[in-house]
């Protein structure tokens, strides 16, 4: 039995390729390969782009596949929707839809919209938006580049956004979220309704997930006389609560617990002062809730 799996081309295929790392399947493909190699012999995949990978897993041609959801609304694939993993090419935000005009443009909103022209990459997402105001205007496919097009080509653009910071090299300004869109596993239905397909892919959304929640959190691994145990224990965070173990000098303790990495420069100088000493700070590659 194997699994047929879509991973999406482009830009966020290195990211896509990471998290499979440190989930556990070791994913390569060269600069022009579209069957990508991977040492699961249950799993084959296929580099496609991430527009196209909701219909390729309706249709079936896929079994799962990852991708946005904001190509799932745009495409309107009937696929099963298994996990949503909170990554994008940069950063672990969502990633949004913008209705942008330039600076200098007197469209404040929507409704100024009203007669004119706009170019995007997702013409059924914008309609959509449109139809939802009751503004009627003229959406055009881009090829690409489509930040330069406003205000010689368009009126206006709806664009994917993850920080702004190629809106504003543009001299564009927001006026508007379309759609805010994160990653997600989604499935064909009969392959879902297959247990041992179904099986496997809940294997992948586990280790993808623990993965994910590893990427923000680190190990801290501290030695404590037991005369100090409460007062560093009161200041670790933990998942639950901190794993403590005794040393073999039975005046120590060896307390270790998984924090969220962000924390990690606050709470380590006050447990120093605390008493804990031989702090370790360790890199995850999952944490599975």
């Amino acid at each position: 039995m194997v699994l047929i799996l879509g991973l999406p081309k482009g830009s966020l295929q290195e990211a896509t390729f990471n998290v499979m790392r440190k989930a556990g399947f070791n994913v390569q493909a060269g600069s022009r390969s579209y069957t990508p190699s991977v040492d699961d012999p249950e799993l084959q995949c296929r580099l496609i782009r991430p527009q196209e990978i909701s219909r390729y897993v309706e249709l079936g041609l896929l079994d799962a596949g990852i991708t946005g959801y904001d190509w799932i609304y745009e495409n309107n694939s009937d696929v099963h929707e298994v996990s949503e993993m909170c990554y994008s090419k940069a950063t672990a935000r969502p990633v949004r839809w913008v209705l942008a005009v330039p600076n200098d443009s007197p469209i404040q909103s929507v409704q100024d919209l009203q007669g004119k022209r706009i170019a995007t990459e997702a013409v059924g997402l914008t309609r959509r938006y449109l139809a939802q105001h009751k503004v009627e205007a003229e959406v055009e496919f881009s090829w690409g580049a489509t930040e330069v097009k406003a205000p010689e080509l368009v009126d206006a653009i709806v664009e994917l956004t993850e920080t702004g910071s190629s809106l504003r090299a543009n001299n564009l300004r927001i006026v508007d979220t379309v759609l805010t869109s994160t990653t997600r596993l989604v499935a064909n239905k009969k392959a879902w309704g297959d247990p041992w397909k179904r099986a496997k892919i809940e294997q992948l959304a586990l280790l993808l997930q623990g993965a994910l929640a590893a990427e923000a959190r680190v190990l801290l691994k501290l030695n404590v006389p037991a005369d100090k145990l409460d007062a560093v224990s009161a200041i670790l965070p933990s998942l639950h609560a901190p794993t403590v173990n005794k040393l073999n000098d039975a005046d120590w303790y060896a307390v270790e617990s998984v924090v969220e990495e962000k924390v990690v420069r606050d709470i380590v100088p006050p447990l120093r002062a605390a008493g804990a000493t031989g702090i370790i700070e360790l890199q995850l590659n999952k944490v599975i809730f």
